[in-house]
């Protein structure tokens, strides 16, 4: 960190945890980014605890809370010299986004005890609910920036007070971005009148270390995600399967987890296929760069995506890329598309997958160009242009309008 940097504050729903080290790995991403370039971090990370209890019990635990509370959020040493809080966000269960946005302000005001956020520079992940904590907590003349990542932001918008809220969030924020095109198209749909205040800042990639390897024969497949239904896991396999039966040396890894998981088992064992998948479950973000490394391929099929931060962590790895166009990722490759790999359309006929890897081996790797790929993705994503670009913000009037890279 730098003396003569600024003071920031982050804060964020999402932080990684022992429990669960890859939720909110883009957020620890961001800050060992922006880090060095700053006096001071701070990471509040408002971790949302659902409550089932009696009215009654309900309320003994809000005041013991309210109590405890106060004593119970010590600083802990996290990425490139930041200090980490974690409070616990309490909330009965509920589907009312405005009322978690509530809780969100009210626990960080518990946690701070009558004090506010020390930071004049503070920046938020999810505008709704750590951004409107971040808001209401900050101190007189603070000025408050937020990031929107979330997939299910259109579900939150309909919510009528959930969208009033965040028009609100909107109008006082010093600077609003978005990770991807979908995302700002939606906000600017939903809020025409805030439009010229959307801008980009993408989530950073770890271009460090790595390289582009020398190019496989695209056996070794690889799909990191979590095993839920938008991810299309199920898709994955029975193309997959299609594939294998062409060629009988193909693999595929699965990493991450998830509530589709024994289902998803059962599929591989359905379609033949169970002794060529390797269902490695949860591994620590860390990681990641050095299992994409000991494959040929990286396999995203997913329904929808902001981002798609794994694609362009594949790249940055050194490997290939068979993609669905899914929103993030076309906005993530826009000008390297085909130097990194390939896309298919979002489809339910896993022949559409199949037809486009037969593709790309065909034309891979002279038809490929990953070192070009991954020199303009870290111009854009890498640790020091991401970042570059937070501090200019801080600093300064937002950055608006479509990415022009």
């Amino acid at each position: 960190m730098t003396p003569e940097g600024p003071h920031v504050a982050v804060v964020t729903p999402w932080y990684p945890e022992p429990q669960v080290p890859f939720r909110g790995s883009f957020v620890r991403a961001m800050v060992e980014a922006t880090a060095p370039g700053c006096s001071q971090v701070d990471v509040w990370h408002l971790n949302l605890w659902t409550v089932v209890r009696t009215a009654e019990r309900l309320e003994k635990t809000w005041a013991a809370q309210r109590l405890l509370l106060p004593r119970s959020v010590p600083p802990i040493p996290s990425a490139a010299g930041s200090v980490l809080r974690r409070v616990p966000v309490l909330a009965p269960p509920t589907e009312d986004w405005r009322e978690k946005s509530d809780l969100f302000a009210e626990w960080l005001a518990v946690a701070l005890d009558g004090a506010r956020l020390a930071a004049p520079v503070i920046h938020a992940h999810v505008p709704l609910t750590a951004g409107w904590a971040a808001l209401e907590n900050a101190a007189p003349g603070a000025k408050v920036y937020a990031t929107e990542h979330a997939s299910f932001l259109a579900d939150i918008l309909a919510q009528g007070p959930a969208r009033d809220r965040y028009d609100e969030i909107l109008d006082r924020l010093e600077g609003y971005f978005v990770v991807g095109e979908p995302l700002r198209d939606l906000v600017a749909a939903t809020f025409p009148h805030h439009a010229d205040k959307i801008g980009f800042i993408a989530n950073p990639i770890d271009f460090r270390s790595g390289g582009v390897r020398a190019p496989g024969p695209l056996r070794r497949w690889l799909a990191v995600s979590s095993l839920t239904e938008r991810k299309r896991i199920d898709y994955l396999l029975r193309a997959f399967a299609v594939c294998r039966a062409e060629d009988p040396d193909l693999t595929l890894t699965l990493v991450g987890d998830g509530k589709e998981r024994p289902a998803l088992e059962a599929l591989a064992a359905e379609l033949a296929v169970a002794e060529a998948v390797d269902f490695r479950g949860s591994v620590a973000p860390e990681t990641i760069p050095g299992t994409m490394a000991e494959h040929d391929l990286l396999v995203h099929a997913s329904r929808h995506e902001t981002f798609g931060m794994v694609v362009v962590e594949a790249v940055a790895a050194g490997i290939p890329v068979l993609v669905s166009r899914c929103g993030g990722p076309e906005h993530a490759l826009a000008g390297s598309a085909a130097d990194a790999g390939e896309y298919f359309d979002v489809d339910d006929d896993p022949a559409v997958l199949v037809k486009a890897w037969q593709a790309l081996r065909g034309r891979h790797p002279g038809g490929t160009d990953l070192a070009r790929a991954r020199a303009a993705l870290e111009a854009r994503y890498g640790y020091e242009a991401v970042a570059a670009q937070h501090h200019r913000a801080w600093s300064g009037p937002a950055e608006t309008g479509r990415e022009t890279s």
